[in-house]
């Protein structure tokens, strides 16, 4: 079983670009295979690492459910299923990355979700590190990948308000019954000290703190990917002080 790693936080942390950061952190200390899940509707992560939109699990979902004739006869459902979230997963220089979109139509989803979940269940058997990018709340995995992580890693602000977030986040992780082996706080874009008793108050362990760096700020205005950025930059040497917490403790 690979290692997972689920990202979490409120819009406008920072989370989608650190999940890419990562994935890129993973893949150029080629530690093992890397299998990027883009589990937010808005699936942003393929762009922030480069990549053109391909098929996602919520165009898969739509298809079936709109047309389940088009399962061949002789063929069982979860099977195909299988078949065509397997063809969905997009196979990149270094790492896989598998969107899970949104479904749009009127159908019932509860079978396709059930036999997805244990689709995912065989994947993450296949890497050695998944990098799951999430909505904020989590509801989106909860519903359709799997309901365990080995490292939660909620990325937030250093504001009240952005604290209180990450806290709500690790509330809702209780109330799903969401099994995390170690749940971490990461403060984004900030270069002084958070004061610890907010800290304390998320229920997260503090992991430390990545600093403003305008050279990120400026690959994201043009659109461009993290492969973009310099090793040297600020945020790419403070993620890789933070790396033995995230992908290589066990």
């Amino acid at each position: 079983m690979g290692t997972i790693i689920a990202m979490a936080g409120k819009g406008g942390t920072g989370k989608t670009t650190i999940a890419a950061l990562i994935i890129r952190s993973i893949k150029e200390t080629k530690i093992g295979s890397v299998l990027a899940i883009d589990a937010d509707p808005n699936s942003n992560l393929g762009e922030v690492l480069g990549l053109k939109a391909g098929r996602n699990i919520g165009m898969i979902l739509d298809d079936i459910s709109a047309n389940p004739d088009k399962v061949p006869s002789g063929m069982a459902k979860d099977r195909f299923i299988e078949y065509q979230v397997q063809s969905a997963i997009q196979e990149e220089d270094g790492f896989d990355i598998l969107s899970m979109g949104k479904p749009e139509g009127p159908g019932c989803y509860c079978y396709v979700n059930n036999v997805l979940r244990g689709v995912m269940i065989k994947l993450i058997k296949d890497y050695n590190y998944i990098v799951i990018d999430n909505e904020a709340g989590l509801e989106h995995l909860s519903r359709r990948t799997t309901r365990f992580a080995d490292k939660l890693v909620v990325v937030s602000d250093a504001s009240s308000v952005g604290l209180k977030s990450a806290q709500r986040i690790n509330e809702l992780i209780e109330q799903l019954k969401f099994k995390v082996r170690e749940k971490l706080l990461l403060v984004n874009r900030f270069n002084k000290n958070v004061d610890k008793i907010k800290l304390k108050e998320t229920g997260l362990e503090y992991l430390g703190s990545l600093p403003y760096d305008p050279l990120m700020e400026e690959l994201s205005f043009e659109g461009k990917s993290v492969f973009n950025l310099s090793k040297d930059a600020p945020i790419m040497k403070a993620l890789n002080l933070l790396g033995d917490q995230i992908w290589k403790r066990n």
